[in-house]
């Protein structure tokens, strides 16, 4: 192996079950956003922090967005909350990586300093859309 890389010595079928969990259950829930549809009122209940301040949170609209993704609507779902419809590519390309690596038996070993920066960047990026979404400029972003 290179540099960076380990072997996993579990069998296969133990590596895949992680990831393989995380998919079906948001598959499921996927499917379920589909069969209850969250643009009516209230059908899943309503944002705590909305109630609570009036204002949208980063998450508001994800629900919808997601029902919206399953009837192949991507326009309607970026105008629900596009942050998520954004970042689904990549947590695709994460999730698909770490199959791929779980099926080869590899172990990335990351720098944690490269971790850091990655949540702070997506952190930043979600403050701002937060932050904008909910102001007279940005009230394209509110769902």
């Amino acid at each position: 192996m290179s540099a960076g890389l380990a072997v996993d010595p579990r069998r296969r079928a133990e590596r895949l079950s992680a990831p393989t969990l995380l998919a079906g259950g948001l598959l499921l829930a996927a499917v379920l956003l589909h069969v209850r549809d969250p643009h009516r009122g209230g059908s899943w209940g309503y944002c705590p922090w909305l109630l609570l301040t009036g204002l949208y949170c980063p998450g508001c609209g994800g629900l919808r967005a997601v029902n919206d993704l399953t009837r192949g609507d991507l326009a309607a779902a970026a105008s629900s909350n596009v942050l998520l419809v954004a970042s689904m590519p990549w947590v695709a390309l994460w999730w698909g990586r770490t199959m791929v690596d779980r099926w080869r038996g590899v172990v990335r070993t990351t720098r944690s300093g490269r971790v850091a920066i990655g949540c702070a960047a997506f952190a930043v990026v979600a403050l701002a859309f937060w932050f904008a979404r909910n102001t007279a400029a940005g009230a394209w972003l509110a769902p």
